[in-house]
């Protein structure tokens, strides 16, 4: 042994017989291990979810040059088998369980602590000198297996960080009083003013005429189009307003100073900037699942004299609450609707029997789809809307619509027509009364429609100051019809709690507390510590959690992290959620995102689309794009090219406003593709340049049943979709409906309703032959 060596193994023989008389408890058969130090925690474990603490890993000791002193002082080696025996009977006494539980192991803790102490003992060629010690002398008969606990509580708050900082952890998370996260709202005195009534009743008017009067000004819209608009009209009043959503900055002035109104997405709105009046549209949203945080964050936190607020009286118990919490008087203004809505007595009953002013509304683009094709084959134009349109395409769909020069007089669109785009509508014809949901859990329900859904869609018939002032609601279907005014009749449900979401400054703070949780684990500990007012609920955050595992991997600082799992992406496009991870792995390595990367990533440019499934590949292209600019705002000097992605998301949107305008032709291409057993290949899209395996994950159009993806037939049976019922020329497969049925998506009384109102439903296309056309039907919604 050298000299270097020979002076270390001293010194830590040294230290070891410190630490085998300052560490090493007494023998005892009996506890009192209050009086060693380890006395009952402050925090039980009673009352949150211990499983999703992760265990930190733990390294072993393997190092063969590391000197051994445990074995130096004691003279003999530990034997692995006996020490795991002596392991096992620590691990059974109901003493040391109860023990850990006074000191914050519950069961779950305990066992996960006791497999991680366990691995490392016997995994470690070379232990502490204390606790080589420790154990040496229980296998001599000079110690009791319960000596074993203080070394194995130290090793339990090394993987279970949190042990330590649980006091900390619920403080941070305390989430009882979210009025005071926001201090320079509380400095000063706010005038709140709801304005209270139903749609089309000049609610959202009057809190603009206000909004354009004041000298400094912001309104925050549920969507981009609403900002938009407000954004227009104001500056065609002429006060300049800048307009602010995720991914777009447009200033009202050359020099691009900030005017002193802007018209912005709840979730951009600034809570720092003082302003003369706010405008809070749409304040019933304060119980989304999704986004009701960023009403709560509005009403609470705008630096605003007078917040104005517009929605459903459904709201009013809820904000008089709330503002009893800051100290501040609501003053309520009701609205009655300005022109006259009736509910029909008769459905529509047939295609045949639709009017110029029309607007048919579905819940899914399958739905849309098929009904498109149907009405144009009776030689009638009419306009397309549905949610994941781009904006632009929606507005040129909603002109095409509202113009009184254009043949296109009939409108098929889903639920997105509820807020955010102005139309001329004379009736409103629901197609179907079953709607898929998000609840609170994040999983997809159908039910009924509620009544504040009906109320909102079916309000959007007649408009004050258009052609058609007096508006009129019915449904597709004679079932359908009584359901409808059972619906309209009920009172709606006072709405009870507002949204919240763990901010980034929360977050940090969790994350230096338990630096090696990942982030997704960090919010699942934030949302079962956090403590909530019966008036407030914490918001579904599975989008977040799933772009944080996506990117766990990925090394970025937190903050990056936090900002990158905020971004608005749909799970459910795989095509989307793959670019993001490759925007992640570009910025963490420290090279900019640029025009020319972005365009080798889509494959621009793209052709125009020949089938259904290709046009959702460029609504997917233009999302990509959305993303980056939502991104460019946050880290400009990694997203550098902003202006030139615009540039070509404004070629996009054309591109697919022309494809939607084409609709019908499309349907027909993937229909004749789906007969003829083909399918789209990945060498035709697009047809000049395009990324490798972008196709991968799209849906084919007899696919798409509203989320539920169809294995394509196999045997040689060759398969049809009409509407969502399915058609075996061969073989024996269960259709999808009796699919839907195993499952639990629809129960067998709903199967069998629909399946009546298929028989009744006549088939307006002279083209399909008779025994397509027996087993046609009204399409489900599942």
């Amino acid at each position: 042994m050298s000299f270097v060596r020979l002076g270390r193994a001293v010194v830590r023989v040294g230290n070891a017989y410190s630490l085998r008389t300052r560490l090493r408890p007494p023998v005892a058969s009996s506890l009192t291990w209050t009086q060693r130090g380890f006395s009952r925690s402050k925090s039980s474990t009673s009352d949150y979810d211990t499983t999703l603490f992760i265990p930190v890993p733990i390294k072993t000791v393997n190092n063969a040059d590391d000197i051994n002193v445990g074995f130096e002082l004691t003279g003999e080696p530990l034997e692995k088998s006996e020490v795991l025996k002596a392991l096992n009977r620590f691990y059974k006494r109901k003493e040391i369980q109860t023990l850990g539980a006074e000191n914050g192991l519950d069961n779950h803790l305990f066992h996960q602590g006791f497999l991680s102490f366990r691995k490392w003992i016997v995994e470690s060629d070379v232990l502490p000198p204390e606790v080589h010690i420790m154990l040496s002398d229980i296998l001599r008969g000079s110690g009791h297996v319960d000596d074993i606990f203080p070394y194995f509580m130290q090793h339990c708050k090394q993987i279970f960080p949190m042990l330590d900082c649980m006091d900390d952890l619920r403080k941070i998370s305390d989430s009882r009083d979210p009025a005071s996260w926001y201090s320079e709202a509380r400095a000063i005195h706010r005038k709140i003013v709801f304005h209270a009534g139903p749609t089309n009743s000049g609610k959202t008017y009057h809190a603009l005429e206000r909004f354009s009067q004041a000298k400094s000004g912001i309104y925050c819209g549920p969507l981009k189009l609403l900002a938009n608009e407000v954004h227009q009209k104001t500056n065609d009043r002429g006060v300049p307003c800048d307009l602010v959503t995720g991914e777009e900055r447009v200033y009202a002035r050359e020099d691009g100073q900030p005017s002193g109104h802007v018209s912005c997405t709840v979730e951009m709105t600034n809570i720092h900037q003082p302003y003369e009046v706010a405008v809070v549209d749409e304040i019933q949203m304060i119980k989304d699942p999704q986004r009701g945080w960023a009403w709560t964050r509005a009403l609470l936190g705008l630096c605003a004299e007078e917040i104005h607020l517009c929605g459903e009286p459904a709201a009013i118990d809820l904000v008089t609450e709330m503002m009893l919490s800051t100290g501040e008087e609501l003053e309520v203004r009701r609205y009655k609707r300005l022109t006259g809505l009736t509910y029909l007595k008769e459905p529509l009953g047939s295609l045949n029997n639709l009017r110029p002013g029309d607007a048919i509304v579905c819940f899914s683009k399958a739905d849309i789809f098929q009904l498109s094709r149907q009405i144009e084959a009776m030689g009638k134009e009419c306009a397309v809307i549905y949610g994941s349109l781009p904006p632009g395409t929606k507005l040129a769909q909603a002109k095409k619509f509202n113009n009184p020069d254009d043949p296109c007089k009939i409108l098929v669109a889903t639920d997105a027509i509820g807020m955010g785009i102005n139309l001329s509508i004379k009736r409103v014809i629901f197609n179907s009364l079953i709607k898929p949901t998000l609840n609170e859990k994040g999983e997809k329900e159908m039910d009924n429609l509620s009544t504040s859904q009906a109320l909102q869609i079916g309000g959007r018939a007649g408009r004050f100051g258009t052609h058609f002032q007096d508006g009129e609601v019915t449904t597709m279907h004679k079932e359908d019809l009584q359901t409808l005014h059972d619906i309209v009749q009920q009172p709606v449900e006072p709405i009870e709690a507002a949204g919240l979401h763990p901010t980034a400054e929360q977050v940090e703070m969790f994350a230096y507390q338990l630096p090696d949780a990942s982030m997704s684990n960090l919010i699942d500990i934030f949302i079962n510590l956090a403590q909530v007012d019966s008036r407030y609920f914490v918001c579904n955050i599975e989008d977040f959690k799933f772009l944080a595992d996506m990117i766990q991997h990925i090394p970025l600082n937190l903050r990056a992290r936090y900002v990158f799992c905020c971004a608005p992406i749909n799970k459910k496009q795989p095509f989307l959620c793959t670019s993001f991870l490759k925007f992640a792995r570009q910025f963490s390595r420290g090279e900019p995102i640029t025009f020319d990367w972005v365009c080798r990533l889509i494959g621009w440019p793209v052709a125009m689309p020949r089938t259904i499934r290709e046009l959702m590949y460029l609504e997917s292209i233009h999302d990509v794009l959305d993303v980056y600019l939502w991104l460019s705002y946050r880290f400009m000097d990694m997203f550098p090219d902003g202006g030139l992605i615009r540039m070509i998301q404004r070629e996009l949107d054309l591109l697919i406003q022309e494809s939607v305008y084409r609709i019908t032709r499309l349907i027909r291409q993937s229909e004749s593709q789906t007969s003829s057993g083909t399918s789209v290949s990945e060498d035709e899209i697009p047809r000049t340049r395009r990324p490798k395996g972008h196709m991968s994950g799209i849906p084919k159009f007899d696919e798409m049943v509203e989320g539920v993806k169809v294995s394509p037939a196999k045997h040689g049976a060759t398969k049809t979709i009409e509407g969502d019922s399915e058609t075996e020329e061969r073989g024996h497969k269960h259709r999808l409906s009796d699919k839907l049925v195993q499952e639990g998506v629809i129960t067998q009384s709903m199967l069998d309703k629909l399946r009546k109102e298929w028989e009744r439903q006549s088939d307006s296309d002279g083209n399909l032959n008779n025994k397509t056309r027996k087993k046609r039907g009204r399409k489900s919604k599942y």
